[in-house]
């Protein structure tokens, strides 16, 4: 129907693909202001007003002092019209391609693109969508580890309390990473724990270590504890990294950051550097999950987005486990696609 519809009445679709999105953005953002809701939406001040009048005249949205916000009306539109409107963009076509060809469990593709203007935007659309599988697939799930990174942060907020969720524990699926205190894995593993009310377990150990390092940090409770729950994860949240980026990140050696170019590492998860063709070509030592746990792992959920992490994105996803959800964003799906169509 809603292909008859484009066809008799195109402007019709146009409009209502508009106001669809600018319903989700309040969703996304809310309570938020006119102004800033504008310039996310890439529309003037006076189309911002328009749309938001009739939005709230619907009784779609809710228009308070400390910003606008949707109703539970608005909320049932979205849910509603989201297979139709994902459909209608193409982004359900090219989901489907990439599911097929990775041949994991799904793929799910947000509108936008993390390298484009507006990355905010497009990250916050990754971290609902995440959250939305996490949600829908944990089932009775308990233990749940959960990388760094700002795209794994961003699931969090859009996280709803469950019914029963007091006794599910997150945990870092690795040691820390980075100077960013806000991206550290146990820093995000509590954030989803308050988001969900549930409880996490901290892991105060670098990520990278050397080997005398690693073999007596194996012997430390905590430590032990930790390996233990790996064992019995149910669920996995992570992201993806472009190699040479992540590399440099972790202020590897101009050793090592010359072997992953030598070797065509492209891809890094888990700390785990893969080529184009999914073979890992470099691991650093670290005490986490590794991919000899994924195996066993009912739920994992692969999070990464914008056309420059094509590459990366599928250099893993070659080798990834079958029960594999990836949650990507339309400027690292049409990449992908077309990389797929040269090879």
């Amino acid at each position: 129907m809603i292909e008859a519809q484009r066809k008799l009445v195109p402007e019709m679709m146009e409009l209502m693909q508009q106001r669809y999105r600018m319903l989700k953005l309040i969703k996304m953002s809310g309570p938020i202001g006119r102004r800033p809701l504008g310039q996310i939406a890439g529309l003037s001040e006076r189309e911002t007003r328009t749309m938001m009048d009739i939005l709230r005249a619907q009784d779609l949205i809710h228009v308070a002092k400390e910003g606008t916000s949707i109703t539970p009306e608005g909320s049932s539109v979205l849910q509603s019209l989201e297979s139709a409107m994902e459909d209608w963009s193409g982004r359900a076509s090219i989901a489907k391609k990439l599911t097929e060809f990775f041949g994991i469990r799904a793929v799910k593709v947000v509108a936008g693109n993390c390298d484009m203007d507006g990355n905010a935007t497009a990250k916050s659309l990754l971290g609902m969508e995440a959250a939305k599988q996490f949600s829908t697939n944990i089932g009775d799930g308990k233990v749940v580890a959960v990388t760094g990174g700002s795209t794994i942060a961003s699931i969090p907020s859009h996280i709803e309390k469950f019914s029963d969720t007091t006794d599910q524990l997150f945990i870092a699926a690795r040691g820390g990473v980075g100077d960013d205190i806000g991206l550290q894995a146990n820093v995000i593993a509590a954030s989803f724990a308050e988001a969900c009310g549930g409880m996490y377990n901290t892991f105060y150990y670098p990520e990278t270590l050397s080997e005398e390092a690693q073999k007596a940090f194996r012997n430390e409770p905590s430590v032990v504890k930790m390996l233990k729950l790996y064992e019995t994860t149910d669920c996995v949240m992570h992201g993806i990294g472009n190699a040479q980026k992540m590399a440099a990140f972790r202020n590897s050696s101009e050793e090592e950051q010359l072997l992953l170019r030598n070797s065509g590492a492209v891809g890094e998860a888990f700390g785990y550097y893969f080529d184009k063709d999914g073979h890992v070509v470099h691991r650093i030592r670290t005490v986490g999950i590794q991919t000899g746990h994924l195996e066993r792992i009912p739920l994992i959920i692969s999070v990464a987005g914008g056309g420059s992490k094509a590459e990366a994105i599928m250099a893993y996803m070659a080798s990834a486990p079958k029960q594999t959800i990836l949650v990507t964003d339309e400027g690292a799906a049409n990449e992908m696609l077309r990389l797929i169509i040269e090879k």
